[in-house]
């Protein structure tokens, strides 16, 4: 088997579900399979955290932390490198130059899951940092497939729920603000809606008549078999 490095604690929570996801994709695959893990907990502080996911200011400065852990981890002997976070996919270049063992990203493998069943129109609901640096638009229009976005409304909404998750002040009735989000997107009759911000999979949404995909839950379906796989089955450097 190989071994992943994950690119944690943004949030601690997101990485603790993420790691125990893992192990069971793993153990669905075969049975006695007990996964290699190395986790970096990133040590990004508060404020920096507040003013990049909350006022999308000064995003740069979270460079330096992903760098030094994405070395550190292949130092450690991963065998590839993964970060459950979809905001900070902004800086998945960089990432990937720093480090000589494949970076996978939650971007190419949610485009690959649409492009698989094949999807024409999708809604998208990312931090405002995400949406701004159009890394996953960029992507599913590469592969021929129309998005939307939330209201500025609904994207204020959500900046603010995303910070509380982060920091661990949420309630359950930030679960029906964000359904009336994807209410929106009901109202454009689409069959789907990407979940492309990490840590409202805590919130478990569910909606009657659109299908919500977790990115988390691919990304974490990719890794396990990934692990799983034969050595040659591993992605290239660049390649994720």
């Amino acid at each position: 088997m190989r071994k992943v490095g994950i690119i944690g604690g943004l949030g601690p929570e997101t990485t603790a579900h993420f790691y125990l996801n893992i192990v069971s994709q793993c153990q669905r695959i075969e049975r006695t399979h007990r996964p290699d893990i190395l986790i970096r907990s990133v040590p990004i502080p508060y404020d920096v955290e507040e003013n990049a996911l909350l006022h999308a200011k000064n995003v740069e400065d979270c460079l330096g932390f992903l760098v030094e852990s994405a070395v550190q981890l292949e130092h450690a002997g991963a065998d590839f490198v993964v970060m459950p976070c979809n905001t900070l996919h902004k800086f998945a270049g960089d990432i990937q130059a720093a480090i000589s063992v494949p970076f996978v990203s939650v971007v190419n493998v949610a485009a690959d899951f649409v492009e698989k069943h094949g999807l024409r129109s999708v809604g998208l609901i990312a931090t405002g940092i995400t949406l701004k640096s159009q890394f996953y638009q960029k992507v599913l229009e590469q592969r021929g497939v129309d998005y939307h976005m939330p209201s500025e409304f609904h994207q204020a909404k959500l900046a603010k729920m995303i910070y509380g998750l982060v920091t661990g002040q949420y309630g359950n009735f930030q679960r029906q603000e964000l359904i009336d989000v994807i209410e929106d997107f009901d109202a454009k009759n689409l069959e789907m809606v990407l979940l492309a911000c990490t840590d409202l999979q805590a919130l478990i949404p569910h909606h009657p008549r659109i299908k919500i995909i977790d990115t988390m839950q691919l990304l974490a379906d990719e890794v396990a078999r990934l692990i799983c796989a034969p050595m040659d089955a591993l992605p290239t450097k660049g390649a994720a």
